[in-house]
C-alpha cells in the first residue's frame, strides 16, 4: 500500500504561482511513476503531469510551459510548480501513483491522495 499526502494548495491571484507537494509513504519502493490529476467543478478529471523514477516527464499539452513536475526520490516527494496561474486552473489537485507510464502516456493510477484545492481569482 502507498499513502499520498498533498500540500501547498491555496488561493492565488491570476498570474501568480504555487508549488504543490506530494509526500509518499508505505511501499514506495514499488512506485515508478507519480503524477497529478485535477478536477474542476462540473468538469471531467484530467491529467496534469506525470514523472517516472528516472525523471521522464509528461504533461497535458495545454499546461506545457507553465507547469513543471519534479521529484526527490530520496524524500519520496513529488512537486508541481505552477506558474502564470489562470482562473481556469482552479480545481482540486490529486497526487497519484502506481500508474502505467511509458514515458508518454500516464494513466490508470492505483493510488490517489485526498487532493488539495487550488483557487485562482482574477
Amino acid at each position: 500500500q502507498v499513502q499520498l499526502v498533498e500540500s501547498g494548495g491555496g488561493l492565488v491571484q491570476a498570474g501568480g504561482s504555487l508549488r504543490l507537494s506530494c509526500a509518499a509513504s508505505g511501499d514506495t519502493f514499488s512506485i515508478n511513476a507519480i503524477g497529478w490529476y485535477r478536477q474542476a467543478p462540473g468538469k471531467q478529471r484530467e491529467l496534469v503531469a506525470g514523472i517516472s523514477r528516472g525523471g521522464t516527464t509528461t504533461y497535458a499539452d495545454s499546461l506545457k510551459g507553465r507547469f513543471t513536475i519534479s521529484r526527490d526520490n530520496a524524500e519520496n516527494t513529488v512537486y508541481l510548480q505552477m506558474n502564470s496561474l489562470k482562473p481556469e486552473d482552479t480545481a482540486v489537485y490529486h497526487c497519484t501513483a502506481g500508474a502505467f507510464f511509458d514515458g508518454t502516456y500516464y494513466h490508470s493510477p492505483n493510488y490517489w491522495g485526498q487532493g488539495t484545492q487550488v483557487t485562482v481569482y482574477s
